[in-house]
């Protein structure tokens, strides 16, 4: 291509810029193809350098390494320079003219070739010259191309270039000047003497970032208590030396020249390294503040007796652990009946706190929440001292507060003697024989303190353990707990009863309510006394509905019946629960009684009728056959009188506490009347097969082994119409009925060999086992209620599937999977929930009865990671 002297002057200008940018790329091209493997080399070798690999390596590797890296980069230096051409301004205007269609540049160079004479050829020439001149005008720079893939087909340039930004984010320029040390004298650096390298790392919880020594300047440096420092020589052994006065120790003198040493900042002070190239710090200690704890607030009886009580904690970098210990207040306690015995020994009882399981810990409030109702402490009074710990294990303490141990109380007479006397057996060993004495005296008629002969039958049981060879060896604490175990669930059965009965269970209710106003009960307990009669109105509503199918109009025909809405009886009790809370006792108290007597004769508006559910009617029968199992065990125990020739006081008593039970009996829903001792049961009773009716005595050609055997019968059938199948608390169930089958098959055993003493123990265990089973079913029947509840909501909410919540209270995500695509942060609910989850997993954690594996699980959950 002719130079560009021969384009006229007006394309000169017009590709002045372009021509220059474009021969600029060219050369940044052929650079690049040439000289790449030349600066990846470099690359490499700095990237080494500045890592500080050739510390870390042998000193012939070092020299090897470095000679590869060497003859490499010659390599790589004399390539590119045989390889470069230098590009010229015609190799630009070739790749300009290249980029431009026609190629305008070289049609302006050229010569008319033919036709110069003739005007009208000359024309169309300039014509065409106007118009590659119109383009040029149109010229831009070309860009360069810097590809090498070709010719890197392994992208080593790539790994290079990785090399050294990771050396320029981890590494530091400066241990590029090391690689003079390794040499034999040199330069300055050897001559100076060896090097040193040394670290401060605070501890983790401080979250303080770690200091690096040699980039510090001699004099003052403050460090957190508790920091660990590291030293690092290098050079001949000796020739540079540790001093320090910050860790408090006493250390072997030879140590001072170990090429690496760790000590840990316990006071302030000094270290130095001293010698060539040393340096001398003053450190400054930055103390750790012991943590502090306080109680605003005096505790609080919770639902079911909780003790509550508030606190706040708070530490310079956050709380590890807390606790609060309780300690009997023997000057403060009454010591009078079985509280003047002097009390077993006791250690101290220990309660983690409840810390936040996420966010900060250095300023934060929190609720200890425990139930002490079954402690020997509880409702007596103690003291209180709150601890707690921070990371470095300095521990604050709040004051010792005189308190009282809130736990459950009793509003049922007979209950609280009953856990009066268990408090009395656990406050001392010694008092087991008073402990006795008193609870026969307030046994003395049982058909006036207990619904059943049953639960009269466990307390004379557990006062026959008291009583058996005190005189020969005193009480051991294995059978002081199980006796108290006993005695407890003894008074809990008083005072809340079997729920069996629906009807028994409201009426319990009222009373307990009605008692509790008359006392002055605290807020806490009536609210959960309001809320106990709620639950066993709408049971028996439930029941009563059942069974008035088909009744209303006989009972509309005696004027004995009112009819009454649920809603209606629901204001009425929101109208008792705010008297009481204005503190209007009297008109709630009158308010209560005209409920009262409206529950005794009311007749329930019914919606839809209908049979009952099948987990309604397998609780129904689950209640019947403890009914009967109750009438079984009560016969075996007059059989028992018998036997033993007891017909004195206690035969004298039997009838009337048959016709208590009779009357007890004819009164629940569902259930036919009982006339007396020589009648037969209606058929509400529910006879199994193979079981008449039964009054005073057994029918001729039945004995009690048969109604046994027959009720295990029952209990077969039952047990595999029993819904809830495949749910914990369903299989809870069904191993419940396991077990009072087995019960019931040795109480049968023992019936026909006239072992009416083991038949009572088996009969008994048979009932507590249906009563577990029936909470089991009870809780299975609510979970279930629960998903269908969850599933109607989702659904009417647009979600067809019904997905429901986790624990945590989590949407599920897309399409059922586990996870939730909501934004989870700054919800209130979902740290109330994992509060809630903390506060249980800690509860059970601290529960002594639980077994070790379990609660060792437990504290493992709640350990910070």
């Amino acid at each position: 291509m002719p130079p560009t002297d021969r384009l006229p002057d007006t394309a000169k200008r017009g590709l002045r810029r372009p021509l220059f940018l474009t021969r600029l790329g060219l050369l940044a091209e052929r650079a690049t193809r040439s000289f790449w493997p030349l600066w990846s080399v470099l690359l490499l070798g700095l990237a080494a350098l500045m890592l500080g690999l050739h510390e870390s390596v042998p000193l012939e590797v070092f020299w090897a390494v470095s000679l590869a890296l060497i003859l490499g980069g010659l390599w790589a230096l004399v390539r590119g320079i045989r390889s470069f051409r230098w590009p010229t301004q015609t190799d630009a205007l070739i790749r300009l003219d290249e980029s431009l269609p026609g190629r305008p540049i070289t049609a302006l160079t050229d010569a008319q070739a033919i036709g110069g004479a003739d005007a009208q050829s000359r024309a169309i020439w300039q014509a065409h010259l106007l118009r590659m001149s119109a383009r040029i005008r149109a010229a831009r720079a070309v860009e360069p191309d810097l590809r090498v893939a070709a010719r890197d087909p392994f992208a080593l340039r790539y790994v290079a270039l990785l090399a050294f930004a990771t050396a320029l984010l981890f590494g530091s320029i400066l241990r590029v000047g090391t690689v003079s040390e390794m040499t034999q004298g040199g330069g300055q650096a050897m001559a100076s003497g060896p090097s040193w390298e040394g670290w401060i790392e605070p501890p983790a919880y401080t979250g303080l970032p770690s200091l690096y020594l040699a980039d510090l300047p001699a004099g003052q440096v403050e460090v957190p208590e508790g920091a660990n420092v590291t030293l690092r020589l290098y050079g001949e052994v000796g020739d540079l030396t540790v001093s320090e006065t910050v860790s408090a120790a006493v250390g072997d003198p030879g140590s001072a020249s170990a090429t690496v040493q760790n000590f840990r900042v316990a006071q302030a002070g000094d270290i130095s390294i001293d010698g060539p190239g040393g340096r001398s710090f003053d450190i400054t200690l930055l103390p750790d503040a012991p943590p502090a704890i306080s109680v605003p607030e005096t505790p609080e009886r919770g639902e079911g007796g909780e003790f509550r009580q508030p606190f706040n904690a708070s530490d310079d970098y956050g709380v590890a652990s807390g606790n609060v210990e309780i300690a009997l207040d023997l000057d403060r306690v009454d010591r009078s009946y079985g509280l003047a015995t002097p009390p077993d020994p006791r250690e101290p009882l220990i309660v983690d706190l409840p810390l936040p399981i996420s966010g900060d810990r250095s300023d934060f409030s929190g609720t200890l929440i425990e139930n002490f109702s079954q402690h020997p402490w509880a409702n007596l009074p103690v003291t209180l001292t709150y601890r707690v710990t921070d990371e470095l294990g300095q521990e604050g303490a709040s004051e010792t507060l005189p308190q009282t141990l809130v736990g459950l109380r009793y509003f049922n007479p007979m209950a609280k003697a009953v856990i009066e006397q268990r408090r009395d057996l656990l406050w001392s060993r010694d008092n087991a024989g008073r402990v006795a004495q008193i609870l026969r005296a307030v046994s003395w008629r049982p058909e006036d303190a207990f619904p059943s002969q049953t639960l009269y039958l466990r307390l004379r049981v557990a006062i026959r353990r008291l009583e058996a060879g005190a005189d020969v060896t005193p009480l051991s604490a294995e059978r002081q707990e199980e006796i108290a175990a006993a005695l407890w669930d003894i008074a809990q059965e008083l005072e809340y009863g079997d729920l069996a009965s629906a009807l028994d269970r409201l009426r319990r209710a009222q009373e307990r309510l009605s008692e509790a106003i008359e006392n002055g009960a605290d807020p806490a307990e009536i609210a959960e006394l309001m809320q106990e009669l709620r639950e066993a109105t709408q049971d028996y509503i439930r029941q009563l509905a059942q069974q008035n199918q088909g009744q209303d109009q006989q009972q509309a025909q005696n004027g004995e019946s009112q009819e009454i809405t649920g809603d209606q009886l629901q204001e009425m009790m929101d109208r008792i629960q705010e008297l009481m809370e204005q503190g209007r006792m009297a008109e709630a108290q009158a308010l209560l009684e005209q409920l009262n007597r409206m529950m005794e004769n009311m007749q329930v508006t019914q919606g839809q009728g209908g049979e009952p559910s099948p987990g309604e009617q397998a609780m129904q029968d689950m209640q019947q056959a403890l009914r009967d199992q109750q009438d079984l065990s009560d016969e075996a125990f007059r059989d028992l009188q018998e036997q033993f020739g007891q017909q004195g006081q206690q035969g004298q008593q039997q009838p009337g506490q048959q016709g208590q039970q009779g009357q007890q009996q004819g009164q629940q829903p569902g259930q036919g009347q009982q006339q007396g001792q020589g009648q037969q049961q209606g058929q509400g009773q529910g006879q199994q097969p193979g079981q008449q009716g039964q009054g005073g005595q057994q029918d001729l050609g039945e004995s009690l082994a048969d109604r046994q055997q027959a009720l295990r019968d029952e209990l077969n059938r039952q047990r595999g119409n029993l819904p809830g199948a495949g749910t914990e608390a369903g299989d809870t169930a069904r191993d419940a009925l396991d077990r009072a089958g087995r019960a019931m098959d040795g109480a049968e055993e023992d019936l026909r060999d006239r072992d009416y003493a083991g038949a009572l123990d088996n009969q008994s265990e048979a009932m507590e086992a249906l009563r577990e089973g029936m909470r089991a079913l009870g809780e299975a029947l609510a979970q279930e209620q629960q998903q269908q509840q969850g599933q109607g909501q989702a659904q009417s909410q647009g979600d067809p599937q019904g997905r429901g919540r986790d624990p945590l209270g989590r949407e599920a995500g897309q399409n059922g999977q586990l996870g939730s695509d909501e934004q989870m942060l700054g919800q209130e609910d979902i740290y109330r929930r994992a509060e809630e989850l903390l506060d249980e997993i800690r509860r059970r954690s601290g529960d002594q009865a639980r077994p070790e594996a379990e609660r060792d699980y437990l504290r493992r959950l709640l350990d910070r990671f």
